[in-house]
């Protein structure tokens, strides 16, 4: 199987097929015209593709693809194909806004990176081409990269199926040179997928998301979901601060509902959030501890000059505090009490949502935000919505619409 093989499965979806490499649709499927305008971080399950197709490869004449493409995602998976069953195969994704390409042939592995950032938030035109034993990528017509692999195992005819994916992979993700989140909050328009022109078939989303006509950086919330984290993945609490601190920035004037949550493994209770009240149109801080429950509204208003806001959890007291734009002071608001317990859970594990407030343990919850954040740091750390163990598919981790 030769590398020109391999490449014709770089260029568009994932998809299930039997030992025999026919195409197995689920009966849960959708048509999606690959020329459209799609939107790839509307999905939940990692791995998966939002997007797949398998053809008998009598039927590919051409080795040439072509898409436009824009995200904020510094990291995810954009494209893969295989042929052979998955033995031979080729994806294409960014790791730090760079583009990187792997090829699997076998027990060989070649992997390239390199090139400007993609992740600028602009359009830019992508061109994948087999070009003898090199596949070449161009961007914006210029050619960024070129991967060349030689193999003395003779090229057979042309027989059985190429198996196609877009934003995800379909062999084991342990095969990757590096580990990578394959979960890409970005859009592709225009595309011309070697010469095939049938639709592709994709998992039907329960909240179908736009690609937004202007975007900016930031994390939004249709309303219809949110991001939960276990607090043990993240930064613990520093035995010698002894406090928590979650921060929320945001220039969005139209907040509506939760924007954060911090719920109890142990009690099963929600122990904190934050919200703004769409009545008041002010920001209401509920504290729980854990014998009654605190609702204390903060008087004041999200307006354009509102940038930020703190949580800051220690061991007798939960402080709220706010910063504007049109002046150094801080609007602040502290709740005491004994928040030890929450320092000594979190730890071991707490569920801290952006978005809402889970029920069960999953998406159940209600209330759900409305809006967009431009960046979430906790403990410091800056916090990247892919990296939750859930996330809602309505919720788009690196961009916001203008």
């Amino acid at each position: 199987m030769g590398l020109t093989r391999v490449v014709l499965g770089i260029l568009a979806l994932v998809t299930l097929c039997d030992p025999s490499g026919r195409l197995v649709v689920d009966a849960e499927t959708e048509k999606i015209d690959g020329g459209g305008l799609i939107n790839l971080g509307n999905r939940e399950r990692t791995w998966t593709p939002y997007m797949r197709l398998s053809s008998p490869l009598s039927e590919i004449q051409s080795i040439t693809s072509y898409f436009s493409f824009r995200t904020f995602d510094p990291e995810g998976a954009l494209f893969y194909g295989d042929t052979n069953n998955g033995e031979d195969w080729f994806v294409l994704f960014l790791r730090d806004g760079v583009p990187e390409m792997q090829i699997g042939k076998g027990d060989v592995l070649v992997s390239v990176a390199g090139g400007h950032k993609l992740n600028d938030g602009l359009w830019h035109k992508l061109e994948l081409q087999s070009q003898g034993k090199f596949v070449v990528l161009k961007v914006n017509d210029h050619r960024e990269l070129a991967m060349g692999l030689h193999s003395n195992e003779p090229d057979t005819q042309k027989e059985g199926f190429i198996r196609l994916a877009l934003g995800g992979i379909l062999v084991s993700e342990k095969k990757l040179l590096l580990p990578l989140n394959p979960l890409l909050d970005g859009c592709v328009k225009g595309g011309h997928w070697l010469n095939l022109s049938t639709p592709w078939d994709g998992t039907p989303a329960k909240t179908a998301m736009p690609c937004f006509p202007n975007i900016k950086a930031g994390s939004f919330f249709a309303g219809n979901g949110l991001a939960i984290f276990n607090t043990s993945d993240l930064l613990g609490v520093d035995p010698k601060e002894e406090r928590i601190i979650i921060t929320v920035n945001t220039s969005s004037t139209t907040l509506n509902g939760t924007i954060l949550s911090l719920q109890s493994l142990q009690s099963q209770s929600t122990v904190l959030s934050v919200a703004e009240d769409t009545d008041s149109g002010m920001m209401i801080l509920k504290v729980h501890k854990f014998d009654s429950t605190e609702s204390t509204p903060i008087n004041e208003k999200f307006d354009k000059d509102f940038i930020s806001f703190d949580v800051i959890v220690k061991k007798t007291s939960v402080a709220f505090e706010t910063k504007h734009v049109s002046s150094e002071s801080h609007l602040g608001l502290t709740v005491e009490g004994d928040y030890s317990s929450i320092l000594a859970e979190w730890n071991e594990g707490m569920l801290l949502a952006f978005g809402g407030v889970p029920e069960d343990g999953a998406d159940s919850g209600s209330d759900y935000l409305e809006g967009c954040l431009d960046s979430i740091f906790v403990q410091g750390q800056k916090i990247d919505l892919d990296q939750a163990f859930f996330k809602d598919a309505s919720v788009s981790s690196h961009s916001c619409p203008v």
